[in-house]
């Protein structure tokens, strides 16, 4: 599928107000209440496009191939072609649901020597399948160095904890992405890896020098500008070494026109982080206020405008009042528009193919990693009885009944009794748990621990507590993380520890595998066709 049917217009052939639109970037889709797929909300969008002109999409929860005749026709409908991207850091399946869904970035810092060649793979991958359903923008990697264990929404977003090994895995993502058409996007600059606050909750603040953020967290930042990323997306982060005013970097001319621009020489699209987000509209006190705020710093393109009729007025309004030179938005749409040219440029995408799939399967069973001693010696034995209890650290509405663990187990162990609880688990099916873990001759107990906007991070005290009377009983009980690996270090090093990476439902998989000394694929790979 070609992603756009249309030809670009020349900057000087549109006016004020279409130049503005080129910056403006909606949501289409949620997976949040009221939860909506892409196709449902097309009509939305629809509508507004017939308004007025605007710079593309931004896609949350579509339906492939559904969601792509939507794009299709939403294309049609736009006057100049729309550049769609979508949050992809684990694959084309993380926003279209029947496309590939690869562990998260942190996994496959495990493939050792061959990291680089599986990220590079990922990102082709993702970008091909992307573009089958429309989508040309990835709006990944993750750039951050996962420094801080406290870090409630990077942590396993990230590929790495060092920034040598981060920067070599975010350039291959980056050349791996744009070799199969995408446009790839380094995020959040300039370094959300040493916060321990969720910039969709709140503003984090970094204390670190100036110093320390150029060693530490700039470095995959430059080496995805010399891979040719396409775009850069801000953090809604205060750096008081970078900017003494403490402005957010989303708002900050010397971190985006000094540091990104002139020193970075960075020359491609600089885009928001989505202006949702609390660590956003703080000291805001309207939409438009906060774009002109942005655009003015030297933010391109605003992502997840949520009024753009009246976002779009205030820009014009702005410029026409002297207070935001018309050269900002020339600068800004004229960069919109050569990303859109390479867009265009990438002609047909593949179809997808299975090879996504077994790729997947391979980076999610390399990350399956040992913590302990004891594991090395922990194998589930399907002829015996067996209790798996799974913690997660909330819950979603887009959740499945219960989680892909639970059906692999069964699959193996005939006898498998699975038990699943949510931050705040129920006395009585506690109870029910352990009593029946305290009777079985095997017990896993799964962790969740992976960060996710605006939810907690980790294990709470309830379930904490759960986990020690389960990690007490006689027996044979092993724990597993899936996501980082910290959240182990709460627990005797005495019990078999395991840790994925990811909660993906690959790595789910992968790690049933593990635990069976199985070596075939999961059989819920070839399902999914």
């Amino acid at each position: 599928m070609a992603p756009y049917q249309a030809t670009l217009p020349r900057l000087d052939a549109l006016s004020l107000e279409e130049k503005i639109g080129q910056l403006v970037f909606v949501r289409i889709g949620s997976n949040l209440p009221p939860i909506v797929t892409a196709s449902d909300d097309e009509a939305r969008v629809a509508e507004l496009i017939g308004r007025r002109p605007i710079g593309g999409l931004l896609l949350f929860n579509g339906v492939w191939p559904e969601v792509a005749e939507s794009l299709r026709r939403l294309q049609e409908r736009s006057r100049w072609p729309l550049l769609v991207g979508a949050d992809l850091e684990r694959g084309a399946g993380q926003q279209l649901a029947g496309l590939t869904v690869f562990p998260h970035a942190a996994a496959l810092d495990r493939s050792g020597d061959g990291a680089a060649e599986a990220a590079h793979a990922v990102a082709a991958a993702t970008a091909t399948e992307a573009r089958s359903a429309g989508v040309s923008w990835l709006l990944g990697p993750v750039a951050d160095v996962n420094t801080n264990p406290n870090n409630p929404i990077i942590a396993t977003r990230a590929f790495a904890p060092t920034p040598d090994r981060a920067a070599e895995l975010a350039a291959a993502w980056v050349a791996g992405a744009q070799s199969a058409g995408g446009l790839a996007t380094a995020k959040h600059f300039p370094g959300h890896g040493d916060t321990d606050q969720d910039s969709h909750a709140e503003l984090p603040l970094v204390t670190k020098t100036d110093e320390q953020i150029r060693r530490d967290e700039l470095t995959p930042f430059r080496a995805a500008i010399d891979a040719g990323a396409a775009a850069i997306m801000t953090a809604h982060i205060v750096c008081p070494a970078l900017d003494p005013s403490r402005k957010p970097a989303t708002f900050s001319a010397p971190m985006l026109r000094g540091l990104l621009r002139e020193e970075l020489g960075f020359d491609g699209v600089i885009c928001s982080d989505s202006l949702l987000m609390e660590g956003a509209k703080t000291n805001f006190a309207s939409e438009g206020e906060m774009a002109a705020a942005a655009v003015a710093a030297g933010v391109d393109v605003l992502l997840d405008v949520a009024d753009p009729p009246a976002t779009i007025e205030h820009l014009g309004g702005e410029v026409d009042a002297g207070r935001l030179p018309e050269e900002t938005i020339n600068a800004a749409a004229e960069r919109v528009l050569r990303m859109k040219a390479k867009a265009l440029g990438a002609g047909e995408a593949a179809e997808p193919s299975d090879t996504p799939r077994a790729l997947a399967v391979r980076v999610a069973t390399a990350a399956v990693e040992r913590r302990s001693p004891a594991a090395e010696r922990f194998v589930l034995d399907g002829k015996r009885s067996l209790v798996a209890v799974l913690l997660k650290p909330f819950e979603l509405p887009t959740d499945p009944p219960r989680q892909p663990l639970a059906d692999e187990l069964e699959k193996l162990s005939a006898s498998a009794s699975y038990f699943e609880f949510g931050p705040e688990p129920q006395e009585e099916q506690v109870a029910k748990a352990v009593e029946a873990a305290a009777a079985a001759e095997q017990v896993l107990v799964a962790v969740i621990a992976k960060p996710a906007a605006w939810h907690a991070f980790g294990l709470n005290d309830a379930q904490e507590s759960l986990v020690k009377r389960l990690l007490d009983l006689p027996g044979e009980v092993a724990i597993a993380s899936l996501g980082v690996p910290t959240v182990l270090e709460r627990f005797a090093d005495s019990a078999p520890k395991f840790c994925t990476y990811s909660d993906a439902p690959v790595s789910q998989a992968a790690l049933v595998q593990t635990l069976f000394a199985a070596h075939s694929a999961p059989s819920w790979l070839h399902a999914q066709r």
